[in-house]
């Protein structure tokens, strides 16, 4: 049974986890994001008041 064999399997789980841990994270974190976040104003803006035409 060659699923018992366990030679293949072993390298192919080594490499699959040091492309994860070596190769993956320099990738993710040369990427650039395009909208940069904004800061809030620390004065909250209040709401108009609402004018019901039947009232």
């Amino acid at each position: 049974m060659p699923q018992l064999n366990p030679h293949p399997w072993l390298i192919i789980l080594l490499f699959s986890w040091m492309i994860f841990l070596i190769v993956l994270p320099k990738k993710v974190m040369n990427h650039l994001f395009t909208n940069h976040p904004t800061l809030k104003s620390a004065e909250k803006s209040k709401p108009a008041p609402w004018n019901w035409p039947w009232s």
